[in-house]
């Protein structure tokens, strides 16, 4: 298998992208091909041990910053992205993992690989760590307004997904709203609605912020805005809360000598908190984006994964392994076939003053 890694995409390029690169190619046997400006990563190559690995190395002048405009891909004719892009293209390689900026990634997908044919909008799907088992979050930050039609859409690739990288028979969908009743929810969720109702996916309905980490349903359906926060906020509020907990056991004299730290609705002493640092080690793993690896861009007619911006090697080598699965678990084409099988909603539509 060849993976196309874009070596100049996220915050810490090529540097950590190419150590990772490194990593992934010995311990899944993987031929990488990295693009990007050529001696910029045989200047990192050369820090490490590559021998009787497959790397290879394909030039690309140009660097789409993770501050610039997705215009900045047109622009940049000779960028990173793109030029990895058009290799995948041309079947040159079984998938293409960036870290870099998401928007740009899609903009270039688009103009290098193109949509799966019936798929109007492609959209951004990643793990989300649900406290009994993991979900499919779905859109997560590419598709800010989207139609009552392109969230249905999501709904079945995130379905088609979950199938994959879940291993689950009939994946439930849930739409996220203010409310479980039908009637509640914006414009577009009210719209969406009876489409995914109607649908032949298995949909349980409406859920509310508060359901989503309690993992009531595997497949969770919004617009990127409302997704791009969910996952943000989930993150603080997780980093917070096991710094709090170091915080707490690591510092204060009462502490120390054992006396009771009050969490909501638990009261632990300070050796049951000890206790459970395993535990808490193990969530912190769990819900870790180096552990949880890259995100497959759905609906663009290549396989493509989109890694947090802020990767180190770590979760570099992450990414390319689920990039790997993903080419591996035909989801491409599995959503193509999956398009021509079923018929599109032709309903739902929003007010004009809404679309």
């Amino acid at each position: 298998m060849k993976i196309v890694v874009d070596a100049m995409g996220g915050d810490h390029a090529p540097g950590v992208v190419v150590e990772g690169a490194v990593q992934a190619a010995r311990d899944f046997g993987v031929e990488i091909i990295l693009v990007g400006r050529e001696a910029d990563i045989r200047r990192e190559l050369a820090k490490h041990t590559t021998t009787g690995l497959i790397i290879s190395v394909v030039h690309a002048g140009e660097v789409v910053e993770m501050d610039d405009h997705v215009s900045a891909v047109r622009a940049k004719k000779d960028n990173s992205m793109s030029v990895g892009l058009r290799l995948l293209k041309e079947g040159k390689a079984d998938a293409f993992m960036s870290a870099g900026n998401s928007g740009a990634v899609m903009a270039a997908a688009l103009f290098g690989v193109g949509r799966i044919r019936g798929i109007d909008r492609p959209a951004l799907a990643s793990i989300y760590p649900a406290s009994q088992t993991p979900a499919i979050l779905v859109d997560l930050g590419v598709n800010t307004d989207p139609t009552p039609q392109n969230l249905v859409q999501f709904a079945m690739m995130g379905s088609l997904y979950a199938k994959i990288a879940l291993g689950l028979d009939q994946p439930r969908v849930a739409i996220v709203s203010n409310g479980e009743e039908p009637e509640k929810g914006s414009e577009r969720v009210k719209a969406t609605y009876p489409l995914l109702q109607n649908s032949n996916l298995n949909f349980l309905g409406s859920i509310e912020g508060k359901d989503i980490p309690k993992g009531v349903a595997d497949v969770i359906v919004t617009d990127g805005f409302t997704g791009n926060v969910i996952l943000k906020l989930s993150e603080g509020l997780i980093s917070f809360f096991l710094k709090y907990i170091k915080a707490t056991v690591t510092s204060g004299v009462l502490n120390k000598i054992g006396l009771v730290l009050m969490i909501p609705g638990l009261i632990l002493t300070l050796p049951g908190l000890l206790f459970l640092l395993p535990s808490i080690q193990r969530l912190r793993k769990r819900v870790d984006y180096r552990e949880l690896g890259a995100a497959p861009l759905l609906g663009v007619d290549g396989v493509v994964l989109i890694a947090h911006g802020r990767s180190d090697a770590e979760a570099i080598r992450g990414a390319i392994r689920s990039t790997i699965r993903a080419a591996e678990g035909h989801i491409v084409e599995t959503i193509r076939d999956s398009v021509n099988e079923t018929p599109q909603p032709a309903s739902g539509e929003l007010p004009a003053a809404q679309a």
